[in-house]
């Protein structure tokens, strides 16, 4: 038996719509990218959407549009991706990485005033494993002290807090279609954007800083460059992908939450384990991205080992994320951080792996995990 952690879930209307657009004489600047905008737009109450290549081109747009520059600081959480803070590095924008809640995995926000000076611009948070942050402190920061916000939503879309979809918050929300995600486009991303000001900014810095894009041209070539932009654009293939996936959204939600539960309601009485809480609660609706085990004192060092264990009986794991940031070689010999600064966000790192819990899984995959889970965790 094969279970992988996550598998595309993809149907005919997808590959007919793909084949539609092969067929087509627009690869790019067609009608479906637009089409996915206003789609992602109605769908969550956004008001700008752009699509683009992938969720570090949003980020790396978002950081570009507010100017920030050599000196400049953002507040930021060392338990995410490292493409979080890399699209800050490589503007020269110091990172002040930011230990996460323990039970959680998000940001610490009761951590982050301390660390605000006067070089600071911005924060940006990581709604972790589709559990949202609490918005109602960030927002008060970002008031107090006037600063932007910027909120990584990788692995939340759908997830809500309080009335609202996360990504209604921020100046700006960077969300990922990479294949292990709730829905995706082989690879790809969407930037939303609250003002209409960052919207024709950033809209402008995806396609090289060009003026009016193909279909905006009444003369062919009748355009002007007017800042230093990139090529950060997504094309029809995957825009067409992203239409139906993202119709398809609550159901994969639905399916994972149900898959959520019944994992952990068997497996949360084992010993030597906890579980990281990531679901629904008052204020918090999750979009359920994965199950996070963290190993205790007693086997933490058998991580690896245990992750062989479910690799040989087939059933597939993750873990996010590996590291914490600043302990990579790059951010280690740069800014020579302690591990014991961050010491929640390093228990989750080094002695978690996630279960898989994508609408993949059938009811036979569900009772496998469950019982095999039990037999490696009890063997150590």
């Amino acid at each position: 038996m094969i279970i992988p952690f996550r598998k595309p879930n993809l149907d005919n209307k997808e590959k007919k719509e793909v084949l539609k657009v092969l067929n087509s004489s627009a690869l790019t600047h067609g009608k479906y990218s637009k089409k996915f905008e206003d789609l992602f737009c109605k769908k969550f109450n956004y008001k700008y959407s752009l699509s683009v290549s992938s969720c570090t081109a949003a980020l790396h747009l978002s950081y570009m549009a507010l100017d920030l520059k050599k000196g400049d600081e953002v507040i930021v959480p060392n338990q995410t991706h490292v493409s979080t803070v890399h699209t800050c590095e490589i503007l020269g924008v110091k990172p002040i990485f930011i230990d996460c809640d323990k039970t959680t995995g998000n940001i610490d926000v009761n951590q982050i005033e301390a660390k605000i000076t006067k070089k600071t611009k911005a924060i940006t948070i990581v709604h972790f494993l589709g559990k949202p942050v609490d918005m109602d402190k960030i927002l008060r920061i970002t008031k107090k002290y006037k600063l932007f916000l910027i909120e990584d939503c990788a692995l939340s879309i759908g997830a809500k807090y309080k009335d609202k979809f996360i990504g209604s918050y921020g100046d700006f929300a960077c969300f990922s279609f990479y294949p292990t995600k709730h829905i995706t486009t082989a690879d790809g991303g969407m930037l939303v954007c609250k003002s209409e000001k960052y919207y024709k900014k950033t809209k402008l810095l995806k396609g090289f800083g060009v003026d009016k894009n193909l279909n905006e041209r009444k003369i062919p070539g009748n355009y002007d460059v007017k800042v230093v932009g990139l090529n950060y654009r997504m094309d029809e293939i995957r825009s067409a992908i992203g239409i139906h996936q993202l119709l398809k959204l609550d159901k994969f939600i639905k399916s994972r939450e149900k898959n959520f539960h019944f994992i952990k309601d068997r497996i949360s009485n084992i010993q030597n384990i906890r579980i990281l809480e990531t679901e629904t609660t008052k204020n918090f609706k999750s979009s359920y991205f994965g199950i996070c085990i963290i190993l205790d004192n007693k086997i933490k060092k058998r991580r690896f080992e245990i992750i062989n264990e479910f690799k040989k009986l087939g059933i597939g794991t993750s873990i996010h994320y590996p590291r914490i940031v600043s302990d990579y070689t790059y951010y280690k010999k740069k800014y020579h951080l302690k591990r014991n600064r961050y010491k929640n966000a390093c228990e989750i790192s080094y002695n978690s792996f996630n279960l898989p819990v994508s609408p993949h899984l059938q009811q036979k995959d569900l009772e496998y995990i469950v019982k095999e889970t039990k037999k490696i965790i009890r063997k150590y």
